[in-house]
């Protein structure tokens, strides 16, 4: 009986920190550094060679920067993602939002390690990718990682 209780109780004191992590990530955007860290088993090259061109990224780029979003179907933090992007590419002149289809664009998740969505990468004018968040960011998080990739 103890150790069956002491099992539940270790089972509920790590499932509790792994949901306050994921929690605390969740939307929070990584430079270009954890970029690389994160998808060195899947990308071929390294991200900081890497420009994402026009051909790569559906619809047009921005002239001062791009909000590129992958989405799917049935995912609900994509559509409040979506409209939190669109009004921010809105109030910066020269930044675009591109939203792409995760599941139709599987050779681009695949080489930009998307491993959820949505996933939002901070591409510059120049296409190279300088930040990135899984999951739902917040406005002022989407404001200043902008920030860095207008400068």
């Amino acid at each position: 009986m103890l150790t069956s209780l002491t099992v539940l109780l270790a089972v509920l004191v790590v499932a509790t920190c792994l949901g306050w992590l994921r929690r605390r990530t969740n939307g929070r955007f990584k430079g270009l550094l954890s970029v690389e860290q994160e998808t060195a088993p899947v990308a071929s090259g390294s991200l900081a060679d890497h420009r994402l061109t026009s051909v790569d990224v559906p619809g047009d780029r921005g002239e001062r920067a791009t909000l590129l979003q992958f989405s799917s179907a049935f995912c609900a933090p994509c559509r409040s993602t979506r409209r939190t992007l669109a009004e921010v590419a809105a109030m910066v002149p020269g930044v675009k939002h591109v939203e792409v289809d995760a599941e139709t664009h599987l050779d681009l998740v695949r080489r930009l390690g998307v491993m959820r969505t949505p996933t939002t990468f901070v591409l510059d004018a120049t296409g190279a990718v300088v930040s990135r968040a899984s999951g739902q960011p917040r406005k002022a998080d989407v404001i200043a990682a902008l920030g860095r990739a207008t400068n």
